[in-house]
């Protein structure tokens, strides 16, 4: 019983600090479904980096949304950002060459809504896949740390054979594919672990972080001419790439560039996503599958770059003054508060010290020598003159339907109505009887049927409108096209 009760005591110890982790603390945070589905739109199944003022932006027109459906949102988006900044659910940063800082989704918070999100929609206890998978990574465990040459040889032997034999039934006809509900769960399981390998991607780069500040503070607080932080910088050796976390992820690196992987992996993805299974995948997971090797590349290249950033800025640190400067703080600091130990125990808290401390002061001029703003010599000489209407390039329409879902059934029944009615129509017309229900996604998707079906009048162009979900009425000029009634039938078919 008492073996039991220190297990139950260093439990409760273990819950109760990591009650106080950022991944608790959202789960449990008042208003948690809110914040987890808005994080979860931006910044896991949005974009994974967006800039502070878009993300300002976005937040505060979906509290809006939010407002006029009662919920109680009363602060502005920017003072609900800061907070979640505090509460260590999103992290900004200041990629090298950016204009402006970005928002991120941190590793907990990730983590606390993909777990989430399996509660939403449970997979099987225990799928063939995922056994299949425990099963085979054990067989190839036990070969690889074989030590005995003839029972590897065997092995490879009976390898062999299966193979064989699996070759000869193939020749013969007799092999049966996978089912369709078995090769599902297969791919749907990849999914996850793809989106958590490049959720892995971001603890990489936090673990360097770290070690970067480790670094720093073993180099401040090294009481030698030369500890053995510095003498490597001094000597060449790249102390951030050589490090544990270094050397795992430029090992992966180097898998993840290798050409001939790559090449291997976007053939097996264009296979797969051709097979009749993949057709029951929403269109998000097949989205993740053909962009699965960017995303990957992607991350891991801003990690490489971090990386590679954190080795030169620390070699750069030591090689400036700004070394010898933090060193000679951290030795005052610490001569201060030798001397305030040695002397507690003299000198009460509340005794008076014959010191008097010099406090830093601004000079004031009088009032009477400041020159006051005249508007007039800012005024523009000029008046505000109307922009023009954005054109919309046709040769973007199919990035914008790639990220989109646009309602392609009810456009098409739109313009079947109309050319029942009349010979030809243009998008212009078309919008005029049917308002832009999906906004800029309606209009992008009129072009790409008009590219595929209609025809366009070279070098016109026309003003289309359509309104946002705040009432606002935004315009935008593009190309003419017009429908005519022979591609009735071709539309119909579509």
């Amino acid at each position: 019983m008492e073996y039991i009760r220190l297990k139950a005591d260093k439990a409760i110890a273990t819950y109760c600090r990591l009650r106080e982790q950022p991944l608790w603390r959202l789960l449990s945070a008042d208003h948690g479904p809110v914040i987890i589905a808005l994080l979860q739109t931006h910044l896991l199944e949005g974009e994974r980096s967006i800039p502070a003022s878009a993300f300002h932006e976005r937040i505060e027109r979906d509290l809006e949304e939010l407002r006029i459906h009662g919920k109680p949102f009363p602060q502005p988006a920017k003072s609900y950002v800061s907070n979640w900044l505090s509460e260590k659910w999103i992290v900004r940063r200041f990629p090298v060459g950016a204009t402006e800082e970005v928002y991120e989704l941190s590793v907990d918070a990730a983590n606390a809504i993909r777990f989430l999100m399996n509660l939403a929609e449970p997979r099987a206890v225990a799928t063939e896949s995922r056994l299949t998978g425990v099963i085979q990574q054990l067989i190839r465990l036990t070969e690889e740390t074989e030590t005995e040459p003839r029972a590897r040889i065997a092995a490879l032997i009976a390898e062999r054979e299966k193979i064989d034999k699996d070759i000869e039934s193939i020749q013969k006809g007799k092999f049966t594919p996978l089912p369709d509900d078995r090769a599902l769960e297969r791919i749907r399981e990849i999914i996850n672990l793809a989106g958590e390998l490049a959720d892995d991607f971001r603890r990489v780069r936090d673990k360097f972080e770290v070690l970067n500040r480790d670094l720093r503070q073993q180099l401040v607080n090294n009481e030698g001419s030369r500890g053995e932080v510095l003498n490597d910088l001094f000597t060449g050796v790249d102390v951030i790439s050589d490090s544990e976390e270094g050397r795992t992820f430029n090992a992966f690196w180097r898998l993840l560039t290798d050409s001939e992987q790559n090449t291997a992996m976007d053939a097996a993805l264009e296979e797969v996503l051709s097979r009749k299974f993949s057709n029951n995948l929403t269109s998000q997971e097949r989205r993740f599958l053909a962009s699965i090797t960017r995303v990957l590349l992607e991350e891991g290249t801003l990690v490489h770059q971090v990386l590679q950033q954190f080795a030169r800025s620390l070699k750069n640190f030591v090689q400036s003054r700004e070394y010898l400067e933090q060193k000679r703080l951290h030795q005052v600091l610490k001569e201060a508060q030798q001397t305030a130990l040695a002397i507690k125990d003299e000198i009460r808290p509340n005794e008076q010290l014959q010191y008097e401390l010099e406090l830093t002061s601004s000079r004031l001029a009088s009032f009477g020598q400041w020159v006051l703003r005249d508007p007039s010599i800012h005024t523009l000489t000029s008046l505000m003159t109307e922009g023009e209407v954005a054109p919309i390039d046709p040769e973007m329409i199919g990035e914008l339907i790639s990220q989109s879902e646009i309602d392609f059934r009810t456009l098409r029944n739109n313009i079947v109505a109309l050319l029942q009615e009349q010979p030809s129509v243009s998008i212009g017309e078309i919008l005029i009887s049917y308002p832009a229900e999906q906004g800029l996604g309606s209009i992008v998707g009129y072009i790409d049927l008009a590219i595929r079906y209609g025809i366009r009048f070279l070098e016109v162009h026309e003003i289309v409108s359509w309104l946002t979900q705040n009432s606002n009425v935004y315009q935008a000029k593009i190309p003419t096209f017009y429908f005519h009634k022979e591609q009735v039938d071709a539309l119909e078919r579509a």
